[in-house]
């Protein structure tokens, strides 16, 4: 089965060295779950949805079996309205979903500090879009790893090894149901 991670820094392993990836790490989660897969990173940090839309035709060019989407991070830390977010997310998830390819979407949330319009806005994207194209949703990408220094590199906002492990732990679920489908 070859998985696609189509994402941003969160998926790419900003900051480690390719053994401690997300692509990486979920291959041998997946492996214990005895799902043998090839999981392609197809991420690139910084990107927002405006770029992983402008991309997506190049990547749906591979052959994939599934793809697990997780862009919007970077939109909501440049306060990009969520309206524009949620317009590209669904071009990107029609454009997936015209190949026939299953899709895990990863979810985030904004924080706190964000403006309660903005943040609830921002936070239903995730929710509404698996509704309407009827997706497995992953809620918040980053559950149980978000904040904590001991899991995050020096930055605080990218998993470091032991985080992405959490991560890996968290999505591999969320895949299994995808492909129980």
């Amino acid at each position: 089965m070859q998985i696609v991670l189509f994402g941003d820094s969160l998926m790419a392993g900003y900051g480690l060295t390719k053994p401690y990836h997300l692509s990486e790490v979920l291959k041998l989660e997946l492996k214990n779950l005895k799902v043998e897969s090839e999981v392609i990173n197809a991420s690139v940090s910084g990107d927002t949805t405006r770029g992983g839309l402008n991309r997506i035709q190049w990547t749906l060019q591979d052959k994939a079996d599934l793809i697990v989407l997780g862009l919007g991070a970077n939109d909501m830390l440049r306060g990009i309205e969520p309206k524009e977010i949620k317009e590209n997310l669904n071009q990107i998830i029609k454009s997936i979903k015209n190949k026939n390819i299953p899709i895990v979407l990863a979810g985030f949330v904004a924080p706190e500090s964000y403006a309660k319009n903005y943040k609830e806005s921002f936070d239903d994207i995730y929710r509404a879009l698996s509704k309407e194209h009827n997706l497995t949703l992953m809620p918040f990408l980053l559950e149980g790893v978000v904040l904590n220094p001991k899991l995050n590199i020096d930055d605080g906002k990218h998993p470091n090894p032991e985080g992405v492990k959490i991560i890996a732990k968290n999505l591999a679920p969320y895949i299994l149901k995808e492909i129980k489908k």
